[in-house]
């Protein structure tokens, strides 16, 4: 490697000796104004990043994610898998977390996540960075009234091998401009933007002839053991400490939502107050406290739709989940498994069965749906989305 010899000599104090001007005062500013995303326009967004091993195994652990896929390397070979893979909530949540600078720094709230898919197993030391395109935008009434709008985008998360490993869409409100100027230029140039129109995942098969003790996950889920119509009230529930913020600099989520106690005090209405924890970390700690009951035999998370934050979480704030199966399919040919799909709902404060006990079906019932039934709206629901798992049938008695 070649290298450059720089020489080093005493360094002289020059701040006494610079006139002090606020005339020239820069305020550097990121995300963007509804005004300045336009149909079309795609972003390739800064810095991407390489998955270091402990990152990996520690977001598992935080999040008690209990699939041994994510935890125990002889499992996931024996599985077909060439190591461990990457939980897809931690891929979820870096693939998001890199487009905030561009799609969603100024975003007044995410309204919700469409059509997530898992394209291709992620592992440690892989290099992620992502894409996004924007679909849609659309006013409410005039900008100089200052509504905000509607941002619809498409974002893809892309390995070192320019490889698609997540797509999804989601939905944010923005602040139109007004007066203020634009904060960072549009995008130059032609970007390409590989959406997967005819989204392929691609899983492994279990390796012929490699045993392993099939006793390391629980009796009670595999694919057999759900029913259509059935409700899996998850135990336990996960009290949200300020670790809310510094997984949200691990993940690179710059939002100061979620870590500027005087940016997040400073709003008005219902987000102003504490910081909030950053909605993917909050699905992921539901994620995990379900695992045990729904995906501890999952062999791929398929994706996720219609996915809404219903109600902001601090810190000090207890979380809970309850899933409800909604239709089992045969899995894919020359795989032993099956397609379970979940309504997976959170809520905050309260246990899952006091939670079922409160509300009953109304829990079930989207936020958005409420008004026009004439019902109101759950302030301890804070999450609800529909899953799709693949999931291991139980083994054959040898």
């Amino acid at each position: 490697m070649s290298k450059v010899k720089i020489p080093l000599s005493s360094q002289k104090e020059l701040a006494p000796e610079l006139a002090f001007s606020r005339e020239r005062v820069k305020t550097p500013h990121y995300g963007r104004y509804l005004e300045d995303f336009e149909p079309g326009q795609v972003f390739r967004h800064p810095r991407g990043m390489t998955i270091n091993p402990g990152l990996a195994r520690a977001f598992a652990t935080s999040f008690h994610q209990m699939n041994p896929l994510y935890l125990n390397r002889e499992y996931a070979q024996a599985h077909g898998f060439k190591d461990m893979p990457v939980s897809p909530q931690l891929v979820f949540n870096l693939v998001l977390s890199l487009g905030v600078q561009n799609d969603s720094e100024k975003a007044i709230a995410n309204l919700g996540y469409y059509d997530a898919q898992f394209l291709r197993p992620v592992y440690a030391n892989d290099t992620i960075r992502a894409l996004t395109r924007v679909v849609d935008r659309r006013f409410r009434g005039d900008p100089s009234e200052g509504k905000p709008g509607i941002v619809h985008v498409q974002t893809m998360g892309l390995n070192q091998d320019d490889r698609p490993v997540l797509q999804y869409e989601r939905k944010i409100m923005v602040a139109p401009r007004g007066e203020r100027p634009a904060t960072v230029p549009a995008p130059a140039g032609e970007i390409a933007f590989p959406w997967v129109e005819e989204p392929v995942a691609r899983v492994p098969r279990l390796k012929e002839g490699r045993a392993y003790p099939t006793d390391l996950t629980g009796e009670h889920s595999y694919f057999e053991d759900f029913e259509a119509g059935e409700i899996i009230l998850h135990a336990n529930g996960r009290t949200v400490t300020s670790e809310h913020q510094w997984w949200t600099y691990w993940v690179g989520n710059t939002h100061p939502l979620h870590y500027d106690r005087v940016y997040s005090m400073g709003l008005s209405g219902a987000m102003s107050g504490e910081p909030i924890a950053y909605g993917g970390l909050v699905f992921a700690w539901l994620e995990g406290l379900a695992s045990r009951d729904l995906s501890e035999n999952a062999v791929w998370e398929l994706g996720f739709t219609e996915g809404y934050h219903t109600q902001p979480t601090v810190t000090g704030d207890t979380v809970a989940a309850l899933s409800r199966i909604l239709a089992l399919e045969e899995g894919p040919e020359g795989l032993d498994v099956g397609v379970v799909t979940v309504q997976f709902i959170g809520v905050k404060n309260i246990s899952a069965a006091a939670a079922l006990d409160t509300y009953g079906e109304d829990l079930f019932i989207k936020e958005t749906a409420k008004r026009g039934l004439g019902k109101d709206k759950i302030g301890a629901k804070i999450f609800e989305i529909e899953r799709k798992l693949l999931i291991k049938k139980r083994p054959s008695a040898s």
